[in-house]
């Protein structure tokens, strides 16, 4: 298919916003008094053709069906695929890590592959057992030749994480400098920031060394790592004093009490954060910005419908699964 410009791909991002949820429906999903009205609720929605008759079983492929979709045809007309790549790199890397693992455990991990819309299962593995791909960049091989050289030194799984998780994110401002588009730079590097400030509260929680959390920690950021690092050394007090010095002072205020921070709502703060980035999306008609946003919005429908279903499934109240929620920006 011939590669359309923004102008002409945009008008199509703007026909599938319509099929986000509308907040009402959520809303009624998390009112419902029981699986079976969740139930009649979501096969109502664009994901309920995925289903099979065990909804809660099904409802998870359901997810992954329509989002494998709609990157399968978005790849096909975006201008810069590197666009759709540098979001569903985290997909990209997260078969790395499995299928590295497999590979030196000699285990099938197969069913753990996510579609990303560039990189198939068998390229990869391949990639993997030859160190060479065809159609895989360098930074991919390098990454699994450093991955390599590191088992081989130290027998540990552990490192596989760290080095490809480092690389991802290196890997992600490297993709957003090649783009060019400053709201998406900022948020790639507000990312990194959220990723380094979460690695270091849960390394001051686990008393994790200085050593171990500089090789962990991405230099990609607005924040200096040796200035989080010094946090390390010192306790979680510091870490908060320190961060009211950042640009974050005011988005990480309300997580923290009593000079800790809340982990389990940076993550949710975080999504709320980068989600900002892309109102501006709603008024460009040129350029990555709004099927990043439209990507984005799918992103966290998805968190929130799973958030729901599982909330409603243990037991959670309304209020407390409306406290998870993440925030949609409204098209």
């Amino acid at each position: 298919m011939k590669q359309s410009t923004y102008h002409e791909l945009n008008p199509l991002v703007r026909l599938k916003e319509l099929e986000l949820l509308a907040p009402e429906l959520m809303a009624r999903m998390i009112k419902a008094e029981d699986m079976t009205e969740i139930e009649a609720l979501f096969r109502g929605t664009i994901y309920g053709e995925y289903l099979s008759d065990n909804f809660y079983e099904s409802f998870e492929a359901a997810l992954g069906t329509a989002q494998n979709n709609l990157l399968a045809e978005l790849v096909k007309i975006i201008p810069d695929p590197n666009v759709i790549w540098i979001y569903t790199m985290r997909f990209t890397f997260h078969n790395l890590k499995a299928l590295i693992k497999a590979d030196l455990l000699n285990q099938d991990f197969d069913d753990l592959y996510i579609y990303d819309g560039f990189y198939s299962l068998d390229q990869i593995k391949t990639a993997i057992r030859t160190g060479q791909a065809s159609g895989l960049p360098d930074i991919l091989l390098e990454s699994i030749q450093e991955v390599r050289e590191h088992f081989e030194e130290s027998n540990s799984l552990q490192g596989i994480d760290i080095i490809l998780d480092r690389k991802y994110l290196y890997c992600q401002r490297k993709i957003a400098d090649s783009i060019n588009e400053p709201e998406l730079t900022k948020e790639v590097i507000s990312f990194i920031d959220f990723t380094n400030i979460l690695m270091v509260a849960r390394g001051i929680k686990q008393k994790r060394s200085r050593n171990f959390m500089s090789t962990a920690l991405s230099s990609h950021g607005s924040i200096p790592k040796e200035e989080l690092l010094d946090c390390v050394e010192v306790d979680m007090e510091m870490l908060t004093s320190y961060l009211k010095t950042t640009a974050y002072s005011e988005v990480i205020e309300p997580i923290i009490k009593d000079n800790t921070i809340d982990l389990s709502q940076l993550e949710r703060l975080c999504d709320n954060y980068l989600t900002s980035f892309y109102e501006t999306a709603q008024t460009q008609a040129f350029g990555p910005l709004p099927v990043l946003a439209l990507l984005n919005a799918k992103s966290i429908e998805n968190k929130n419908l799973r958030l729901i279903i599982t909330g409603k499934r243990i037991g959670l109240t309304e209020d407390q699964i409306r406290e998870r929620m993440r925030e949609t920006y409204v098209t």
